[in-house]
């Protein structure tokens, strides 16, 4: 058996009182912090022990009058005063009736300016409802206005329908109660509907021509006592019991005045609406460049795994050597893929320059030309034995240092080795030597003359210029050699292991190392991708800010405020119950 947990006490009125007036309070916070909201905060609930209001909600001339002088038993004399069929009054009038306050609202659908207003905020007020309607059927927009009471004002189970004036000439009764159930909908069991006629009820008070059996009759189908009872079975639960629902219902209905508050209109809403478009046409730029950034880094990294394939195919089954042309091959490879990616990007990152140019003119800045500045990382394979050569030795560290230190200094480096102090016939003399007397040793030494010889070439364009040129090079170039290190090493290892085990291993390692060289490198081109985006954009966005500032702040100051009034919203809702 699951245990369902702890049985929550069941929540006593004064809790629910006092969780209302709590969510009222800090709704007048929210709504006070802003010169739009600020006067809704005289309509939120406050701590009200006054009698139980009951409203009398209905068209013109559907005898609500009459019905507050037959509740009251008001004497002949009082009920002319009452009973005026000319809806002169715009506002609400009370009666004192069993401790609560009947409240006779002006009459719906009257024509007159003034009435239907007046009659809202008395329904906001009241606690109860009764809602008058005749034998003679609610219309269209009285069957609406008596929807919208139950359903979003929250008055169903605190509200009785009183179908008037019943014992009219022609009327049906039953035929008349069955079709207001049915424009009740799903109300129609859950509120009480009760047949009257005020009129009949006054006339057996104090028509002294009639008989006492008359009197009795009259009083009986009139319907008044059966009303008298479910108006006193609503208010039972005395203020404690029936106030609280009431003021929670009137605080989601001052919260939904606020939201209404926040509607944008006219210069408002045309300036959020242009900053709105500007962050979306930013949007969609991002998105665009981001995704041509994916799918060019994984054509790299599927064209390095590719290359990989063909390093390890290459490996001789003799000795264990890598042919020159396959490494030079595989070397080219690279660097087309990183040249291609460069030009992928580039053109991608163009096309999402101009449509926002075409969108807001030449005040869009124009992005810095793409340089490929990935820092390329120490590569190495693993299980390579330990009596390496000098010259293995050397190339391997040769590589590792280029890769640590960048290909521009690679010549310098390997440079200093042979110049180090140790003299002619040196190990590292001898790896110089040896390096360029070497079709793969030469390829380090000067890369494709990018290393050796490649800065000299680009002074014409001038200092910065020069310097872009020579990065966005220097970083092919020691990419390149950051996945050729291992390649180079096995040139030499490879020579040592003549079983065809260490050669199938050996070329298992380089799949390996090219397949996470491939991870690596999708995966850096693909940060360095998002830095240089981020960075543009963020310009874009400055030199825009002419256009989006005082949208931007609107709409922000607006989602801030819509966000609170929403969060309140959810917890009144949460607390008057479940949907009805």
């Amino acid at each position: 058996m699951v245990d369902a947990g702890p049985v929550d006490a069941p929540r006593t009125d004064g809790d629910r009182s006092a969780l209302v007036l709590g969510l009222a309070a800090r709704a007048e916070v929210v709504l006070g912090a802003h010169p739009r909201t600020r006067g809704l905060t005289a309509s939120l609930p406050r701590a009200d022990s006054s009698p139980l209001r009951i409203a009398l909600l209905g068209p013109y001339s559907a005898g609500k009058s009459t019905l507050v002088a037959a509740l009251l038993r008001l004497q002949s004399a009082d009920i002319g005063d009452l009973v005026d069929a000319a809806p002169k009054t715009h506002e609400a009038t009370s009666y004192e009736w069993n401790g609560a306050a009947l409240v006779d609202l002006p009459g719906t659908l009257s024509g007159i300016d003034g009435h239907a207003d007046a009659a809202r905020r008395g329904v906001r007020g009241a606690d109860a409802l009764m809602i008058v309607t005749t034998s003679e059927l609610p219309g269209e927009a009285e069957t609406t206005a008596i929807l919208r009471a139950l359903d979003a004002d929250g008055f169903v189970d605190r509200s009785v329908v009183v179908v008037n004036k019943m014992n009219a000439e022609n009327s049906d009764r039953d035929v008349i109660l069955d079709e207001i159930r049915g424009r009740l909908g799903p109300f129609a069991d859950r509120v009480p509907i009760v047949p009257t006629d005020a009129r009949d009820y006054i006339d057996a008070l104090h028509d002294p021509t009639l008989q006492p059996d008359q009197r009795e009759w009259l009083v009986a189908e009139s319907g008044i006592d059966a009303l008298t009872a479910e108006l006193r079975r609503i208010i039972s639960p005395g203020v404690s019991g029936v106030r609280p629902k009431a003021q929670a219902f009137e605080l989601l209905r001052v919260l939904a005045d606020a939201e209404r508050q926040w509607v944008l209109e006219g210069e408002e809403l045309g300036a959020a609406e242009t900053a709105k478009k500007v962050e979306e046409s930013i949007s969609r730029t991002k998105e665009r460049v981001l995704s041509a950034l994916e799918r060019e880094s994984e054509v790299v990294a599927s064209r390095i795994t590719t290359a990989g394939d063909r390093a390890a195919a290459g490996v001789s089954e003799k000795d264990g050597a890598v042919p020159d042309h396959v490494t030079r091959a595989v070397q080219e490879e690279l660097e087309r893929a990183s040249t291609d990616f460069d030009a992928g990007f580039s053109s991608s990152v163009r096309a999402a320059f101009d449509a926002l140019v075409a969108e807001y003119g030449t005040g869009v800045p124009e992005p810095e030309s793409w340089g490929n500045d990935l820092e390329a990382r120490e590569t190495t394979i693993d299980a390579a034995p330990d009596d390496l050569s000098p010259l293995t030795h050397g190339v391997k560290e040769a590589a590792k240092k280029a890769a640590k230190a960048g290909a521009e200094k690679a010549g310098e480096w390997i440079g200093k080795i042979a110049d180090g102090g140790n003299g002619p016939g040196s190990a590292a003399s001898a790896i110089v030597e040896k390096l360029s007397k070497n079709r793969v040793g030469q390829k380090v030494l000067d890369a494709g003359g990018k290393v050796s010889n490649g800065v000299g070439k680009f002074k014409p364009w001038g200092k910065t210029k020069a310097a872009g040129k020579v990065a966005g090079a220097a970083g092919k170039v020691q990419w390149a050699l950051a996945v050729m290190g291992p390649l180079m090493d096995l040139t030499s290892v490879a020579q040592d292991q003549r079983t065809w085990m260490a050669v199938n291993k050996r070329r298992k390692q380089i799949r390996d190392h090219f397949d996470e060289e491939a991870r690596e490198q999708r995966a850096a081109l693909i940060e360095s991708g998002e830095r240089y985006l981020s960075k543009w954009t963020s310009e874009v966005e400055r030199s825009l800010s002419g256009l989006t500032k005082g949208g931007a702040e609107i709409s922000a100051e607006r989602e801030a405020a819509v966000a609170a009034i929403e969060g309140l919203r959810d917890e009144v809702e949460k607390l008057v119950g479940p949907p009805r």
